[in-house]
């Protein structure tokens, strides 16, 4: 259905809506599916009216359409099978169950066989997750509010919750213009013509020849109509508004003094305070359109179009509503091939910079250099045509006493530190680094590697997030705009503070310095979505109104400074790119191609005065500024974010990209590939990029760049927004002196005494000796162990006044919890000794579940009841090691102890495959969802890959067991994701190792030195930012991940009495919360478990050591034993 045909639909719900048609109004939104009623569905769902509500529903989604359809009708299908449990209506219940329910079975059959077991039960709130059910109205409105916002997120749903902004009776107003028209053409209109029809064109007969006046003073339908000869002029609700006064310029118009009152946003009002009547660019096109398109007029305004004469007398050509302009197929066409070549696609670079550029940006004069900003602090200049590091430095506050306490008290606390954003100034003599917290740094430039302090300042209270350059008074200023709502001017040569811009009520995430003529001014956003305007000269805001998307949004001009752009996202992820019309501060088109949810903030840039670039979806976006249809695009070769950074050399014959392994790429044109192939057979010489060795301030042309959004900003949610942060060596940021000051800054946190940490020894049970394995449930407020005499322990943390979240925590004691049946969760076990056996389990996603077996059958037990759901293949061979498959919960993967690997259907109680490639027990099993592959370790310290599509063996590698070390003849060997699942730990006796899984490679790996104790078991904290591994020796080692590097030790002391210590008490478990990356708790030989959690004051375990000469994880290293010799001499 077209535009003008949806916009129908509308008008006629309006219509009808104001007729009082009610049930046809619901019927026409249900069948059309264009809106969707959210206060007529709430009115539904709390009478209870279930058939309206899956039928009105029905118009808009399918069961199976989506995660968020699926969701909303299994609650709605839910709720009306609780109600007719509470009304003891077995029937209507079994009715439901079979008829509604039954299709969710095939998802999720284990929740539908808890639905099931509610009909066996005399009130089902004797189920613990029902236990606080209400009354029917009140559950009915909680179960709304989570249908409300399963409805907000669902992309079918998207732009069809909001009805247009419409007039009243709109359509009849349309109509009594149409009858005005028509009453216009007759040859002999009648004083008062008689309107009896709608169904044939009105026609007035022969009259005394008199012009007649119009109907208007007769409404035929009510509402508008318009005078006689001509259509009213665009008013209030119009985006083009006329100034009351002829202004000198364009900026003249919109920097006069702000009007009182609220202003109105982007779509119904400019950002301009004053306009000419009639834009230049609206007379005289630019270019001619590339699609043919219809004008017509918004919801707002009476008429799309100015006529003061019947048709075909015109001062001036313009086209009516129903004439659609003509294109040049030919011409777009060789326009679009043109471009194509222009653009810089292929790839000609690739850099590896160690840690995850934030922020790129070209030196202005030598257009192959590169500077480079990091999410650890870092900054690296590059010759990319030579692929040469000119500059690399590691954070470091240049005068700490200089600062303010503030920042000294919040560096102590956490030295972490990113970049967000880095910028030459124009003449490349100077650049500037701002940084996430309090500062920006100001170097000197002046040729190859020589890089010099210029000004170090604490600018702004929390993070500086953007940073310019800019030109006023013919002086080089620094332009700067934080976390704390303010932008700020500062002098270039001395660092004084010029400026400071107050308005803003949000944290201002970006700044763009202009000028026009002889006026100069900066734009800025807020996270609010605010923009606003700003001279020179503190008198305050000039511009106050809402960027699109109304959160994150930057500012950029053309390179020739005439054409205004901004690219912003919102909370939802909805990405826009618009370009304004500056004099009227309208947005004058909007730029499509855009995936309906951006998976992080999306970055942009602009280029050669003709192209917008911007990185979305894991690749990059390319667009004519003429044209708002998507150009083109380049994955780059793969390996891109979901939301990379951007930025374009001066010329736009090279583009920098950030890639996912901290590495950055170069994609050239033509004339980019001869730039780099001229570059790389010349010795770089210092005067192409300064001509002086000393540099010069001078008053020179402001930069047509603006702030671009190649950053993150010190704002809880958006590093959360941008998907591309989760790389293995995305560590958390820190401050690095000199190398030869290293060890006066970093030690090793030893924790040798109880009050210097929170642990917990949770309630023990007596018949328990020894804990084999232990998780937390995926909900974060329960742990489970499996003990060597085959019985489970589950304890429980309840909501209270100390523990509000009702998360498991050191500083709240749980209950062993047991059900009031009294039953134990115990395995199937042989006739031997149980402690011989290999325990192992694995907990199904909605922690209802559990999987378990201790060397007999393998069980499966209901997590509430403690009931044994099922048992199934008897021993032999016997269960080492268990995996849900990520994707399906029916499908497990069973390691083992004849070496093999069986992928087992639980559904159908089938094995579907077999997988052979070990040559002892299998002791780990982990799946990736982004690879589809499975990761298999045994007994045999070998590691195997298989394709979980069709379960062949991609490839293997054996362990490289450290000389003079031996591991027992039954060395377990364990496995497990990385949060990026492209990499992945390996736990063995001798080593702790970090793996790249496509290529099967060591890249990190740990070993404790020869007299030390072996490891008994590690795991990743939750983010897969430190490993928390234990030894035989009682001792806790937390390292960080990205380098396998210890940062702190906790030793027995710190948690077992010393009696028990001399006992050999050790861990043999180790498990770390779901959702809080400093918990972790540990299983003990003695059957006991304890839970730590680093001091409150701390918030952390130990301080990450410092990285050595840029050394990181993505890059294959050889494996040698052990990461330093420090690490070595501590273990």
């Amino acid at each position: 259905m077209s535009s003008l045909s949806r916009e129908l639909v509308f008008l006629i719900l309006q219509f009808l809506d104001e007729e009082k048609f009610k049930e046809t109004v619901h019927k026409l939104e249900q069948e059309s599916g264009f809106f969707f009623n959210m206060k007529y569905f709430e009115d539904e769902v709390i009478n209870g009216n279930w058939d309206e509500v899956e039928k009105y529903l029905s118009g808009f989604t399918k069961v199976d359409d989506n995660r968020y359809s699926m969701k909303i009708f299994f609650e709605i299908r839910k709720q009306k099978y609780l109600e007719a449990l509470d009304k003891h209506d077995r029937s209507k219940a079994v009715e439901i169950l079979v008829k509604d329910l039954k299709v969710f079975a095939s998802f999720n059959e284990e929740l539908f066989k808890e639905i099931t077991q509610l009909l066996t039960l005399e009130n089902f709130r004797e189920n613990e997750q029902l236990s606080k059910y209400g009354d029917t109205k009140s559950a009915r409105t909680i179960m709304l509010v989570e249908l409300k916002k399963l409805i907000e997120a669902n992309p079918l749903f998207r732009d069809k919750l909001q009805f247009p902004n419409l007039k009243n009776s709109r359509l009849r107003t349309l109509i009594n213009q149409s009858l005005n028209w028509q009453h216009q053409l007759c040859k002999n209109p009648r004083p008062n013509p008689d309107i009896k029809t709608l169904f044939v064109d009105h026609s007035c007969g022969q009259s005394n020849g008199a012009r007649a006046p119009s109907p208007a003073g007769n409404p035929l339908l009510g509402g508008a109509v318009p005078k006689p000869g001509g259509f009213p002029p665009l008013g209030a609700h119009v985006p083009f508004q006329p100034a009351p006064a002829p202004v000198p310029t364009p900026l003249a118009g919109w920097m006069s003094n702000p009007p009182a009152g609220t202003h109105p946003v982007v779509s119904g009002g400019p950002i301009g305070l004053g306009a000419p009547p009639i834009p230049a660019a609206l007379k005289h096109p630019r270019t001619p359109p590339m699609n043919p398109s219809v004008d017509f007029p918004s919801g707002d305004s009476e008429h799309g179009s100015k006529r003061t004469r019947p048709l075909g007398i015109s001062d001036e050509v313009s086209l009516p509503v129903n004439v659609l302009p003509v294109s040049f197929p030919g011409y777009a066409q060789s326009q679009a091939f043109n471009a194509m070549e222009e653009l810089p696609k292929t790839v000609a670079r690739t850099l590896n910079q160690g840690t995850s550029p934030m922020s790129m940006d070209f030196h202005p004069n030598s257009q192959t250099l590169l500077l480079v900003g990091t999410n650890v602090g870092d900054i690296g200049l590059w010759e990319i045509g030579s692929r040469e590091r000119l500059v690399q430095r590691n954070f470091k506050v240049w005068e700490l006493n200089a600062c303010s306490m503030p920042l000294q008290a919040a560096l102590v606390k956490d030295p972490g530190v990113s970049v967000n954003r880095v910028v030459w100034s124009s003449d490349g003599s100077l650049f500037g680094v701002a940084y996430s917290r309090h500062l920006v740094q100001i170097f000197s430039y002046h040729g190859k590697d020589e890089v010099r302090q210029h000004l170090e300042i604490d600018a702004h209270v929390g993070g500086v997030n953007d940073i310019a350059f800019s030109h006023p008074n013919k002086q080089l200023s620094i332009i700067t705009c934080g976390d704390d709502k303010l932008i700020k001017v500062w002098d270039a040569s001395t660092g004084a503070k010029q400026y400071t811009f107050e308005g803003h009520e949000a944290p201002v995430y970006s700044v763009c310095p202009h000028h026009k003529e002889n006026i100069q001014f900066i734009f800025s956003t807020a996270l609010d979505g605010k923009i606003k305007a700003w001279l020179y000269d503190n008198i305050g805001s000039r511009v106050d109104y809402d960027a699109p998307g109304r959160w994150c949004t930057t500012m950029a001009y053309s390179a020739d400074g005439t054409r205004l752009f901004s690219c912003g996202t919102s909370k939802d992820g909805e990405s826009h790119i618009v370009e304004w019309n500056e004099s009227e501060g309208a947005v004058k088109r909007t730029y499509q191609g855009f995936r309906k949810r951006s998976l992080g903030v999306v970055q942009f840039d602009t280029s050669r005065n003709r192209f917008l670039a911007a990185g979305d979806e894991f690749s990059i976006k390319f667009w004519d500024m003429d044209n708002i249809q998507l150009l083109t695009s380049t994955d780059a070769d793969g390996g891109l974010p979901a939301s990379p950074r951007i930025r374009f050399n001066k010329d736009g014959t090279l583009l920098a990209v950030s890639t996912n392994d901290n590495g950055i790429k170069i994609l050239a044109n033509a004339d980019g590939l001869r730039l780099l192939r001229t570059v790389e057979n010349l010795p770089f010489d210092a005067s192409r990029a300064v001509e002086a060795a000393k540099p010069t301030i001078n008053p020179i042309s402001v930069a047509s760049s603006a702030g671009l959004p190649d950053r993150t900003v010190s704002v809880a949610g958006i590093s959360s927004m941008n998907g591309d942060s989760r790389n293995l060596v995305d560590i958390k940021p820190r401050i690095t002196e000199e190398s030869n000051d290293k060890s006066k800054i970093w030690k090793l946190s030893e924790i040798n005494e109880p009050s210097q940490c929170r642990s917990l020894k949770l309630p023990e049970n007596l018949r328990v000796t020894k804990i084999s394995r232990l998780i937390y449930t995926n909900s974060g407020n329960a742990i489970l162990a499996l003990a060597s005499n085959a019985i489970h322990l589950l304890w429980k943390w309840q909501r209270n006044e100390r523990n509000s979240s009702g998360k498991a925590t050191a500083s709240v004691s749980p209950q062993l919890w047991q059900p009031s049946s009294g039953i134990l969760m115990k395995n199937d076990v042989m006739d031997t000794n149980p402690e011989e056996a290999v325990p192992c389990f694995a907990l199904s996603k909605n922690d209802s579940y559990v999987m378990s077996a201790s060397g007999g059958k393998i069980s499966l037990f209901n997590m509430m009841t403690f009931k044994t759901m099922t048992t199934f293949m008897p021993p032999p061979p016997a269960a080492t090691f268990l995996a849900f498959h990520p994707q399906d919960n029916n499908i497990i993967a069973i390691g083992m102890d004849d070496s093999s690997i069986q992928i087992y259907n639980v559904r159908v109680d089938e094995v579907k495959s077999k997988l052979k490639g070990h040559t002892k027990r299998i002791t780990g099993l982990a799946f990736s969802n982004v690879l589809n592959v499975l990761i298999s370790s045994g007994g045999d310290a070998q590691l195997c890959v298989w394709n979980s599509d069709g379960w062949e063996k991609q490839r293997s590698r054996f362990l490289q067991i450290p000389s003079g070390k031996s591991p027992a003849a039954q060395s377990d060997t364990r496995v497990q994701f990385h949060q990026d699942q492209m990499h992945f730990l390996v736990v063995h006796e001798t080593q702790l190792a970090i793996f790249e899984t496509t290529k099967l490679e060591c890249v990190k790996q740990w070993g404790p030195r020869e007299s030390s104790a072996p490891i008994s078991h590690a795991t990743f904290s939750c983010d897969s930012q430190m490993v928390y591994a234990s030894f035989l020796d009682g001792t806790v080692c937390v390292f960080t991940a990205s380098q396998l590097r210890l940062r702190c030790r906790i030793n027995p002391s710190a948690y077992l009495l010393s009696s028990v210590s001399n006992a050999n008490v050790h861990p043999l478990v180790i498990a770390a919360h779901p959702q809080e990356p400093n918990q972790f708790a540990v299983g003990l030989s003695d059957g006991l478990v304890h839970i730590f959690e680093p001091l409150e004051s701390e918030g952390k375990w130990g301080a990450p050591p410092p990285v050595e000469n840029g050394t990181v994880s993505s890059v294959p290293t050889t494996p040698l034993v052990g990461s330093s010799a420090t690490d070595q001499a501590q273990r």
